[in-house]
C-alpha cells in the first residue's frame, strides 16, 4: 500500500529507517577509509544516476574539508566527474566499462574503492568491484534495498535496507557527512 505523501510521513519513515540502521557498520566504513587516507592511499568512488552526485558529494567534501582540518592531502577521486572518460569508454567499449577502465589507469594495491548503488545489481558497479579486487583493491559499498549482488562481493557494505530510493539516498549522503566529520576530528566515536 503507498503512503500519499506528507512532510510529516517523510520524517517519520527517516525515523523508522535511523532505528533499523546499526552504527557498528557506518564505524567500519569510516574506519575503511580512516586507514586508506592514513596510508596515503586513493579513495575512489562511483555510482549512477543520483548516486553518481553522492559519488562527487563525498570526493568534494572529503577532499576540501579533510585537507583543510589535517593538513593532509586526502587522495579522493570520483570516477563520474569526467564526461570524457565517461562517453568514450560507454562508446568504444561498453557502459559496463565505463568505472573499470578507469580504475584500470587509476587504482594501485591497497587503494579503496567506493561504490554507492540503491539496487547492487547495476552491471557496471559490478565489474568496477570486481576489477579493484583485481588490482588488489579494497572495496566498501554504500547500498540500499536488499544490498543486491554488489554486498556479498564488497569487502564491507554500509546496507541502508529499504526499497524507498530517496530515503536510501538521504542516508548515503549523510554517510559521507559522517566521513568527513570523523576524519576532521582526531578521535572516532560512535
Amino acid at each position: 500500500m503507498t503512503t500519499t505523501f506528507s512532510i510529516s510521513n517523510y520524517l517519520n519513515a527517516h525515523a523508522r529507517l535511523a532505528e533499523d540502521l546499526n552504527p557498528d557498520v557506518f564505524l567500519t566504513g569510516i574506519e575503511m577509509i580512516s586507514e586508506a587516507f592514513k596510508n596515503s592511499k586513493k579513495i575512489i568512488t562511483c555510482g549512477n544516476g543520483g548516486s553518481a552526485f553522492t559519488a562527487s558529494h563525498y570526493i568534494t567534501d572529503w577532499n576540501k574539508m579533510i585537507n583543510l582540518a589535517t593538513g593532509k592531502k586526502f587522495r579522493g577521486v570520483s570516477l563520474c566527474d569526467n564526461m570524457g572518460l565517461i562517453t568514450a569508454y560507454g562508446n568504444d567499449l561498453s557502459y559496463n566499462d565505463i568505472f573499470s577502465g578507469q580504475l584500470e589507469a587509476l587504482m594501485d594495491e591497497g587503494d579503496l574503492l567506493i561504490v554507492i548503488s540503491g539496487s547492487g545489481n547495476s552491471p557496471n558497479v559490478l565489474r568496477a568491484v570486481e576489477t579493484a579486487k583485481r588490482l588488489g583493491g579494497n572495496t566498501l559499498s554504500v547500498v540500499g534495498y536488499d544490498g543486491g549482488k554488489l554486498m556479498p562481493m564488497s569487502d564491507h557494505s554500509i546496507l541502508v535496507r529499504s526499497f524507498d530510493m530517496q530515503l536510501c539516498e538521504d542516508v548515503h549522503l549523510m554517510f559521507g557527512h559522517m566521513v568527513m566529520k570523523a576524519l576532521c576530528n582526531t578521535a572516532i566515536k560512535h
